[in-house]
């Protein structure tokens, strides 16, 4: 089964769990889009920050300029750090789930800017470009993919029908954002979790393979926009996305890159989506 799609939405995140940044066109990597998940929030003893116990991560917003990240957030002034590798930089060990791996030190001022607003001693560190992290090939079908600090998978996609399908659900009027689920793709032309049954997503100049639904958790709660937490979408999702293989909900398609790194795609691009028949729909929701 194939199904014509076009490209609406493309973001990169720079920095795991603060805001992301909506581009019309950007650079695929085979670890992710160009500078994706590239920074990392870590405690004193190098684990991970994310907005599911730091939910006013969600109201830093990020900037790329050619020479330097910018960071801003309610009552701070901006923060640059540069983006330069030409000088030494001090590793640091660091975690992020079951990864351990070194990074670099995004230095002091980052540290304490990120600290007085977070309001615990924190870090900032980039990704250490001599480190590799590898999706799980149970998963990948044994294809080596590389995630950063990612989650697990380097691409993740969703349909803007799955999301109207979603706020439907909600009813009295729900109108959740795109952001609430932080993907990197998003797709129209296709039913509503027609992404549950991709195989393959394809374009003139690139070609990614679906290899896991995307579990959702409480981040999905959280307003990017004021940063307050409710219950939904996760009470809704629960109800009719839960997957019993992860005892989750699902929502959206983990993805890799098999063609194209080193490319650039577009909002507005048309993708063909690669999928296995409806009566093939996946039987654990």
């Amino acid at each position: 089964m194939f199904v014509d799609v076009h490209l609406t939405r493309l973001t990169v995140y720079p920095v795991k769990s603060c805001r992301g940044i909506d581009l019309q066109e950007a650079s695929l990597t085979p670890h992710g889009i160009e500078m994706d998940r590239e920074w990392m929030v870590v405690d004193e003893q190098g684990e991970f920050l994310t907005q599911r116990n730091h939910p006013r991560m969600a109201l830093i917003h990020t900037t790329l300029e050619p020479d330097a990240l910018i960071l801003m957030a309610p009552g701070m002034g901006p923060l640059w750090v540069t983006l330069s590798t030409d000088n030494p930089a001090a590793t640091v060990p660091v975690r992020v789930w079951e990864h351990a791996t070194l990074a670099r030190d995004a230095g002091r001022a980052a540290a304490e800017w990120l600290s007085r607003y977070l309001g615990v001693n924190v870090r900032l560190v980039r990704w250490g470009s001599d480190q590799h992290r590898y999706s799980s090939r149970d998963w990948t079908g044994g294809i080596e993919s590389e995630a950063r600090f990612a989650d697990a998978f380097p691409y993740l996609v969703l349909s803007e029908a799955s999301l109207a399908g979603l706020n439907a659900r909600i009813g009295a009027g729900a109108t959740l954002p795109m952001d609430r689920f932080r993907p990197n793709l998003v797709i129209a032309g296709c039913d509503a979790h027609d992404e549950d049954r991709l195989t393959e997503l394809t374009s003139a100049t690139a070609a990614f393979r679906a290899v896991k639904p995307c579990t959702r958790c409480r981040i999905t709660n959280t307003d990017q926009e004021t940063a307050s937490v409710g219950i939904q979408p996760l009470e809704t999702l629960a109800a009719y996305r839960r997957d019993s293989r992860f005892k989750a909900p699902v929502f959206g398609q983990n993805l890799i890159l098999l063609r194209g790194a080193g490319a650039r795609i577009r909002v507005g691009d048309a993708f063909q989506l690669s999928a296995l028949p409806p009566t093939a729909a996946t039987p654990h929701l």
